[in-house]
């Protein structure tokens, strides 16, 4: 590593500092003071209880919510790859998660946004095949959409208690 290099990463961290760039899991950080703070709205169907349990997981049982987290979630699935006698053989789950979240104290809106992701699962075995493969696929999906939700949570929330 050249001097340059070795100077440009020491200069990064005041760079940052200057910018008002703060660690989401350091001291004060969105990432600590979100943990075991935020009630997720109630699941109603499958998709929405997998989802809400990945957030649960990330943002940890609420003890004593200060926060409400409103998820909307919408699913639509998209035909693939289509065989010249028109079998579908491979299909995408497109999902996106609408938020708001909701300090408790005022029902004032402290931060909402919308995520999207998709995954895909191959519908050339049996019956049995590609129904397990249909539910791992939506599964991966509320999985990755409720990172990226935390994610943009962490980023993005302006809290104040």
């Amino acid at each position: 590593m050249s001097s340059f290099d070795r100077r440009t990463l020491l200069a990064l961290p005041l760079a940052l500092a200057a910018c008002g760039f703060q660690p989401v899991y350091g001291p004060g950080g969105t990432g600590t003071a979100l943990h075991g703070r935020v009630a997720v709205n109630a699941p109603t169907d499958r998709n929405s209880f997998l989802l809400v349990q990945e957030l649960e997981v990330q943002l940890g049982q609420p003890t004593d919510p200060l926060y409400r987290l409103v998820p909307r979630l919408t699913l639509a699935r998209e035909e693939q790859a289509i065989t010249r006698s028109n079998e579908i053989t491979r299909y995408s789950i497109v999902g996106q998660v609408d938020y708001e979240m909701i300090r408790l104290a005022d029902q004032a809106v402290v931060a909402s946004g919308s995520v999207e992701n998709f995954t895909g699962y191959s519908a050339t075995g049996s019956t049995v095949e590609t129904l397990a493969a249909e539910r791992d696929a939506h599964a991966r999906l509320m999985t990755m959409l409720a990172d990226a939700t935390v994610a943009r949570l962490q980023a993005t929330a302006v809290l104040a208690e």
